[in-house]
């Protein structure tokens, strides 16, 4: 292992922010600096933040562009290659931020999700902020937003017309409550109106408010506490192996065939705040309603500045499994299981063909070894670009590491029995999951949120939430009408078996604002034309 003392460490954005306020304020104000630098860059400059945003979705690229058979990003998720692909994305985000002049020790840091401060208030200030005073002057908090300096469109045609995803020049990224529909004429006339309703101050209350209760709420029954993203976190740590670790794909997989297990995958709590920051919304109470933010969509997630500190948390969490479970040297992907063809989920992106295999060896396009910062790869040179083999070991291969981050000390001193529980409950109670399948995907436009209830005794509760991280033009896109079906599995172990046993089950959808109402009718108990409903639910 190369000397700890020459390892560059990331560390918390809030650990940094702290720094500033007491006086030490050269890290934020160089990590200003550097972000304001790649976002000054030309669009077309393989440095700048419209560049790198665009390899995650939107501007599609090869065969995305016009091919419906593809997911036109780069991006990996529903698969095994999700977290080493999203791990070489920040280490390229941080070169093109060491690139600008003065900046060359600025490391990308993290937005630690699971500690007290973050469980308490939402997100730290400097990324959420409207200014920031560097150099003397006050200028455009760098990390609060970007504006796109040309237009992005999915060309993906739906029923004959241009999908409603475009966003124009100019267009500033927005997050909850916010909407940022504005395809056309009329969204960009409902959406002004909506979203001139909230002052700046309600803005940051209701997006903090929505985050906080994302990452710890409990619900309203002290006795039967809902699960929340600090609990996932938790408990993606004890996955017994990398595939099912990875990715929800795999896992869901996994977990029908092990109905008993307490464990889940990185990438849920990961999902989870996505739509925490973006939308939609858990309830439809007014007056947010509309809640449609750019980290709610894969095709505009990568073109928020808070999508990288929140990916450098879920790259810290991978890297504290890898440490904790014995596979920081290497990492192990089940063949044939699902989550490793290329089609799985989102389907193939750009360099990979229609259901090739997924490996360790895998490319990860569009990421360059060797030549250019990020892009253009060699294509005559498959071993010019990156593959998760390259990755594994950050410290090693990338001569980087994390600071102490909530997590990683109280995890080191339990026992994985006590991780997986981290809610206490009664020896007598389920072991047993609620299973919901067949919810399609080809139903509904965008992100969305799976809330599942049960009724015991003439008691409707809530369960908990899953929220599924999607693209907004599904029914205009080939290769997802093959992958519509959502698996989501809740926990009953907040209940007796007797309790299970005579209690009934049902769920709602929530959805982006223009299809929302139609989904609660078709996806909720209250407006089911139908005893049979669209999904399937099976206790196990």
């Amino acid at each position: 292992m190369k000397n700890e003392e020459t390892l560059k460490t990331r560390r918390s954005i809030l650990e940094i922010q702290r720094a500033h306020e007491a006086g030490d304020v050269k890290p934020l104000e160089n990590l200003m600096r550097a972000w304001r630098g790649v976002k000054a860059l030309d669009s077309d400059d393989p440095r700048s933040f419209f560049m790198l945003g665009g390899f995650h979705g939107e501007p599609f690229r090869g065969p995305g562009v016009d091919d419906s058979a593809y997911w036109g990003g780069y991006c990996m998720h529903g698969n095994v290659l999700f977290p080493t692909w999203h791990r070489i994305y920040l280490y390229k985000l941080e070169q093109a931020l060491q690139s600008i002049p003065g900046c060359e020790e600025v490391m990308l840091p993290y937005w630690d999700e699971t500690d007290e401060y973050s469980l308490n208030n939402g997100i730290p200030s400097c990324l959420t902020d409207e200014k920031f005073k560097l150099d003397g002057a006050y200028i455009d908090n760098p990390l609060r937003s970007f504006t796109f300096p040309v237009k992005i469109s999915d060309q993906i045609l739906d029923n004959g017309n241009p999908s409603a995803y475009s966003k124009p020049k100019g267009y500033e990224t927005v997050r909850f409550p916010l909407s940022g529909l504005v395809s056309t004429p009329e969204e960009v006339a409902k959406t002004e109106l909506y979203n001139k309703q909230f002052s700046d101050s309600e803005r940051l209350y209701y997006l903090n408010h929505n985050v906080v209760s994302w990452l710890s709420d409990r619900g309203s029954n002290p006795r039967r506490p809902l699960q929340n993203v600090h609990d996932l976190y938790k408990m993606c740590l004890t996955a017994p192996n990398y595939t099912v670790f990875s990715n929800t794909t795999s896992y869901a997989k996994y977990n029908m065939d092990n109905p008993t297990n307490l464990v889940q995958p990185l990438e849920q709590p990961h999902n989870d705040v996505h739509i925490s920051v973006g939308g939609p919304n858990r309830t439809v109470t007014p007056p947010v309603i509309y809640a449609s933010g750019d980290m709610g969509d894969n095709e505009t997630a990568g073109l928020d500045p808070i999508f990288y500190f929140h990916h450098c948390n879920v790259d810290r969490v991978f890297w504290l499994w890898q440490k904790q479970n014995g596979f920081t040297e290497h990492l192990e992907i089940i063949a044939n299981y699902p989550g490793t063809k290329s089609s799985d989920a989102q389907g193939p992106t750009p360099g990979y063909s229609m259901d090739s295999e997924l490996n360790l060896s895998s490319p990860l396009y569009p990421f360059a070894k060797n030549g250019e910062l990020l892009y253009p790869y060699n294509e005559n040179d498959p071993s010019d670009v990156y593959t998760s083999m390259d990755c594994i070991n950050i410290e090693k291969q990338l001569n980087l590491t994390y600071s102490l981050g909530s997590l990683e000390k109280p995890v080191s001193t339990l026992t994985k029995e006590k991780m997986t529980e981290p809610i206490h409950i009664n020896a007598n109670n389920s072991r047993k999951q609620l299973f919901v399948t067949d919810i399609s995907k080809g139903d509904i436009s965008g992100s969305f949120i799976i809330a599942a209830y049960i009724t015991l005794d003439g008691t409707r509760e809530l369960l908990g939430y899953h929220s599924v991280l999607s693209r907004k033009n599904v029914r205009g896109c080939a290769n997802c009408l093959t992958h519509l079906d959502v698996a989501a599995s809740f926990k009953l172990n907040n209940y007796t078996e007797e309790e299970v046993k005579r209690a009934t089950f049902d769920v709602e959808i929530r959805a982006k604002e223009a299809d929302n109402e139609a989904v609660l009718k078709k996806f909720s108990a209250a407006g089911l034309k139908s005893d049979v409903p669209p999904y399937k639910l099976e206790v196990r």
